[in-house]
């Protein structure tokens, strides 16, 4: 006979890869009662939201995410007590600043009635055009951050959302704006997506992170994006979860026997940890075509004050956006997807230090910096990135004390999920937006293995969701199946 519930054995779940989305998987499965073991292959926990020494001593730079508006806004995270475990979220008097030639900048200010005032003739429309979303945050949220085939919660929000989010950035851009500063902003937030600007949902990205400034803000975490993997590994352990660092697995058949196995990793990396036996010849083949977006050339810097720009404003800022006009941060990403390099390249900066100053020597700064390229690129794109910004910042070569130059290449080398130095976990596409890495999205072809990375629905970003909605799902399925 059935031993009684309360005999039966505890069921116990592997997961691999302690990003933030592996530790948010760990964590839903530990809040359902599983004995949870995590496998890291780095020596710290946190994937591409780590912080290190990258220059010189003291001088404390982020890997990868360094600015984090999705994850102020996870509904995931903000579930967690992580206010016990030492984040602090800080923000900018400004979410993010954007100069152009004539020595002036536009800022995108928290509080949607100063973003109005900011934005002069424009301001109404982009109040308008922003404020459904950041007023309905918890609600929007939780609707575009979960499963892509799901029926939404809110589905009139998602509605109005969907009239402006499946058209192009420019076309958005040129319909409700006059003003070439509110383009050009528009257009700097659109190209987070790694999307050419004149391709079909490139504008969404737009509308989330634009409405996510006056919801949550675009706030940096104190000490840098270690202190959140480091709160979320707290967590797990305070759940009574097991983390095991510099744990590289070869292959899953390595892995201690276990009722499920939750995949923090791309698909690349799921074909060859996997065995024939594990995964079906349909199956993998439908991930060996799992396509990669393109990727980012990185620099790190260690420099002697503040970062000079021409235009004030962009102190008020932790995030500039420099690229110039609208045209120009087009012709940048269209550049990008055609798999050229631009000579103008759009480049996302990140200042933390004038509101974090813990993270370099008293009166030293940092600086962190990138832009898009071709997948795989081995071009050098240092000078080019440089020019970019002494083209604000007259007199920011003087300020550089040392430089940490990530490739392609390199950002592989120290998160293998990077693929080619993709760091949103695949090519942005129609298909593999409605079905990422495969119709299955987290499921594999083998009841008890599932995907949890950022080739899962919601995608890229430090949000947690992709491995909190994978969790569930596996323990409904784990439930179902007793």
């Amino acid at each position: 006979m059935p031993q009684p519930s309360t005999n039966r054995r505890r069921r116990k779940a592997c997961v691999v890869g302690a990003g933030p989305n592996g530790l948010a998987a760990a964590i839903v499965l530990a809040q359902a009662g599983l004995d949870v073991e995590l496998f890291e292959a780095e020596p710290t926990v946190g994937g591409a939201a780590r912080t290190m020494e990258l220059t010189l001593p003291g001088f404390q730079h982020d890997f990868g995410s360094a600015v984090h508006p999705m994850a102020a806004g996870s509904p995931f995270f903000n579930s967690l007590p992580l206010e016990h475990f030492d984040i602090e979220w800080i923000q900018s008097p400004a979410a993010l600043a954007h100069p152009f030639d004539d020595g002036t900048a536009v800022t995108l200010e928290r509080e949607l009635v100063d973003a109005e005032a900011a934005l002069g003739a424009d301001g109404h429309v982009w109040r308008n055009l922003m404020e459904p979303f950041s007023t309905h945050w918890p609600e929007f949220s939780a609707d575009i951050l979960g499963p892509v085939i799901a029926w939404p919660r809110h589905p009139f929000l998602l509605a109005r959302f969907g009239l402006n989010a499946a058209l192009s950035a420019t076309t958005v851009a040129h319909l409700h704006f006059r003003t070439e500063p509110a383009r050009a902003l528009f257009a700097g937030i659109a190209a987070h997506s790694f999307l050419r600007l004149d391709q079909a949902l490139s504008a969404s990205f737009g509308l989330v992170l634009g409405a996510a400034a006056h919801a949550v803000g675009w706030p940096i975490l104190r000490g840098g994006a270690q202190s959140l993997s480091n709160a979320l590994a707290a967590d797990l352990i305070h759940l009574g979860g097991r983390i095991t660092t510099s744990a590289r697995i070869r292959g899953l058949s390595e892995l201690p026997e276990c009722d499920l196995t939750l995949c923090d990793i791309s698909p690349r990396q799921l074909l060859a940890l996997s065995g024939e036996s594990q995964l079906t010849s349909t199956y993998r083949r439908q991930l060996a075509a799992y396509k990669y977006g393109p990727a980012a050339f990185k620099v790190d810097y260690a420099l002697s004050g503040p970062i000079p720009w021409n235009a004030p404003a962009c102190l008020r800022a932790a995030t500039v956006h420099i690229g110039g006009t609208l045209a120009e941060i087009a012709a940048s990403e269209k550049a990008m997807a055609s798999g050229h390099h631009a000579e103008k390249p759009f480049i996302l900066l990140a200042q933390p230090t004038l509101f974090d100053p813990t993270r370099a020597p008293a009166g030293k700064h940092i600086a962190w910096a990138y832009c898009h390229v071709p997948n795989g690129s081995t071009e050098d794109i240092l000078p080019r990135i440089e020019q970019q910004i002494e083209r604000f910042a007259t007199g920011f070569r003087d300020c550089v004390l040392a430089r940490h130059v990530s490739t392609p290449a390199a950002l592989e080398a120290m998160d293998a999920n990077l693929i080619g130095g993709d760091i949103v976990g695949g090519a942005m596409n129609l298909r593999q937006v409605l079905f990422r890495p495969t119709r299955r999205q987290y499921r594999t072809s083998a009841p008890d293995i599932y995907l949890c990375s950022a080739s899962t629905p919601p995608g890229g970003g430090v949000h947690g969701m992709c491995g909190a909605n994978a969790a569930r799902l596996a323990l409904r399925n784990l439930e179902r199946d007793r």
